[in-house]
């Protein structure tokens, strides 16, 4: 009996210890929750997964468009979470040929009684053309105000590079964009507004698979 009664005042340290080690997983994890995100855009960055192109493109030389040879170049656009606007590409696709600059606008419209900033973060597939996709001039490499109401046309100007491989024939470039103002602000969009973004989207969406 007097060994059980010393026995017993462990288990509460011993219990403390586990919650211990269970906290300092907790934290762990987390922290490396954090530096996982940019850790994987190194790795994008270096390797071309996911899609992710790179930034503004700056050739040192002017190399010759390759006339004899064309690739498509598809374009879709939606919005994140919570983004009200009208967001969407004035083509669906365009031929070209590679080392040619080629301009595509985007039509952006701000339906809301507020004003607003954007973000637009793009992705490209197959993701190893990545490499061979260069934008020189894109309304994604700076955050797009609109006032409430307002519209535009942003500019996008890319070049496909010659040495892109010949099995790739087809790339698709992709915008999402999204709200970067303030969480807590409370916007107000028309319910017919809402309607019609939904529509268009669909109707860009059913579209751009038939184009495929």
């Amino acid at each position: 009996m007097a060994d059980q009664l010393q026995n017993k005042p462990t288990k509460p340290r011993s219990n403390s210890r586990v919650i211990g080690w269970c906290m300092v997983g907790v934290v762990g994890m987390f922290a490396f929750g954090f530096a996982l995100v940019p850790l994987y855009d190194v790795f994008c960055d270096i390797t071309g997964i996911n899609g992710k192109t790179s930034g503004r493109y700056e050739s040192t030389e002017t190399a010759a468009a390759d006339m004899k040879r064309t690739v498509k170049v598809q374009f879709l656009a939606q919005n994140g979470p919570d983004m009200p606007w009208i967001f969407r590409p004035v083509a669906h696709s365009v031929e070209v040929h590679p080392g040619e600059p080629t301009t595509m606008n985007f039509y952006a419209e701000n339906p809301t009684d507020q004003d607003m900033v954007a973000q637009a973060i793009p992705s490209l597939s197959p993701s190893e053309g990545t490499l061979y996709f260069h934008k020189t001039e894109c309304f994604c490499f700076n955050q797009q105000p609109l006032a409430a109401g307002q519209s535009a046309e942003m500019p996008l100007v890319f070049i496909v590079d010659p040495d892109l491989p010949d099995y790739i024939t087809k790339l698709t470039l992709s915008y999402t964009l999204y709200d970067q103002g303030e969480p807590t602000a409370v916007r107000r969009t028309p319910l017919e507004t809402i309607l019609n973004i939904a529509m268009i989207n669909a109707r860009e969406y059913t579209t751009a698979i038939d184009n495929g």
